[in-house]
């Protein structure tokens, strides 16, 4: 198959693999959009591409075509595009970029002749800018000639192809979460803090960001447990009990936020998580202290 893409979705996650891919020798033949005006923006940042406005008509010239759309779009997309071409998919090679749904979303597609897979790329996308894949995890999945493509994709960007099978794509899913819009939350939710304590913003994410990046450093290069810092691995419950004392006089969800990530901490960071566990129940009234003999 020549290495020939339309792309479907004009957003950070369209523009950014469609200018990336164009610049390792892809030919991108459409860029759709559901204006033209931002149809013809995309081809643009992309540096190639018939600038469409909706769905394309035709894929004269492309091998394959990306679906970089949003998740709850993705099945209408999906359905409209099969009913719009048709038999010209037989033989064609249908992607998505979606990380939590799998390749059995483009089914409509499927039924028309096509391959059908998925290839999302662990990494975030701003829209400004295009950021390196090289290294960055591709999840893969779909059907046998699918997979072969979206892996040659993967590789002419310096990416990682992995195959997650479909059941594990919203579990692979949300480990991204975590490490990505979740922890930007608990970044924020720590500035905002230190905002209330006195600070000026500009302090407050200067002074974490360089707490952050010390303990990702450390975990990096020491592993979880040797990187891991405050006070629950020293067993300093009563700084726990402080803090959520303070943490009362926030928004809720601060505290909550506070007491279900220390939790976590402690199932997966802890040499003895039950025991951890136990001791955070009875200082956040889950548990009532234990009786001593003779009451």
């Amino acid at each position: 198959m020549t290495k020939s893409l339309a792309i479907i979705g004009a957003g950070r996650v369209g523009r950014a693999l469609g200018r990336s891919l164009r610049e390792s020798g892809w030919k991108i033949t459409t860029v759709s959009a559901q204006s033209e005006a931002t149809a013809r923006k995309a081809a643009r940042f992309i540096g190639g591409g018939r600038a469409v406005s909706g769905l394309p008509a035709t894929l004269t010239g492309a091998g394959a075509v990306l679906l970089a759309v949003a998740d709850d779009a993705l099945a209408t997309v999906a359905r409209n595009l099969a009913d719009r071409l048709g038999a010209e998919l037989e033989g064609k090679v249908a992607l998505h970029t979606s990380g939590a749904l799998d390749s059995t979303v483009l089914e409509p597609l499927r039924e028309r002749g096509a391959a059908a897979g998925s290839m999302h790329p662990l990494q975030t996308f701003n829209g400004v800018n295009v950021p390196p894949l090289a290294g960055k995890v591709f999840a893969i999945d779909g059907d046998e000639l699918a997979v072969r493509v979206a892996r040659r994709i993967a590789r002419s960007l310096g990416g990682v192809p992995v195959t997650i099978a479909a059941e594990n794509k919203p579990l692979y899913h949300a480990a991204g979460a975590f490490a990505a819009g979740l922890v930007l939350a608990l970044e924020e939710s720590g500035a905002q803090l230190l905002m209330q304590a006195g600070l000026k913003r500009r302090e407050a994410q200067r002074a974490l960001l360089s707490l952050t990046r010390q303990v990702l450093e450390h975990y990096e290069k020491l592993g979880p447990q040797k990187a891991w810092t405050g006070p629950l691995p020293r067993g300093d419950y009563g700084v726990v009990r402080a803090h959520e004392k303070a943490l009362r006089q926030a928004a809720p969800e601060f505290l909550m936020a506070y007491e279900a990530v220390t939790r976590l901490a402690a199932r997966v960071l802890s040499r003895d998580p039950e025991a951890m566990l136990h001791q955070l129940d009875l200082i956040s009234g889950k548990q009532p202290i234990a009786e001593t003999k003779g009451d």
